[in-house]
C-alpha cells in the first residue's frame, strides 16, 4: 500500500494506491482511515478503485453501507477513483450518482479528480 500525503487549496490529503487488496471489509476500510490520519493528519482520502475488493461494489453485501457509515461517524472524507463504465447494476448506478451529490464521498474517474472534489477546487 502506498500512501502519497498532498496539501492542495490549504487542505491536507492522502492518496491510497498500491498493487494489493487493501479495503476488503468494513474493518479494513476503519484500520486504513485511522492509519491515514495517524500517518499524515488527513481526514480526506483519496483512493484507488483497484485496492477496494469488488464485494464493495455489489451493494447486496451490505459493505460499501457499512463502510460509508464508519467513515461518515469519523469525520473522513473520500473520494474513490477509477473506471466504473463495466458495472451495470442499476442500484450501484444509482448509489454512485447520490453519492456523487453528497459531500462526503464521491465516485470518479481520475486522481485529479478526486483531489478536487475533496478540495473544492472543481
Amino acid at each position: 500500500m502506498n500512501i502519497e500525503y498532498l496539501k492542495d487549496n490549504g487542505i491536507d490529503l492522502a492518496v491510497v494506491s498500491g498493487d494489493e487488496m487493501v479495503i476488503v471489509d468494513t474493518q479494513s476500510a476503519l484500520d486504513l482511515a485511522m492509519t491515514v490520519k495517524y500517518e499524515t493528519g488527513a481526514e480526506r482520502i483519496v483512493i484507488d478503485k483497484d485496492v477496494i475488493c469488488g464485494d464493495f461494489f455489489i451493494l447486496s453485501t451490505g459493505m460499501a453501507g457499512e463502510i460509508l457509515q464508519k467513515f461518515m461517524n469519523y469525520h473522513i472524507k473520500v473520494a474513490v477513483y477509477g473506471d466504473y463504465s463495466h458495472y451495470t447494476s442499476k442500484p450501484l448506478k444509482d448509489f454512485i450518482y447520490e453519492s456523487n451529490h453528497g459531500k462526503d464521498f464521491f465516485f470518479v474517474s481520475t486522481k485529479e479528480e478526486a483531489v478536487q472534489k475533496l478540495t473544492g477546487t472543481q
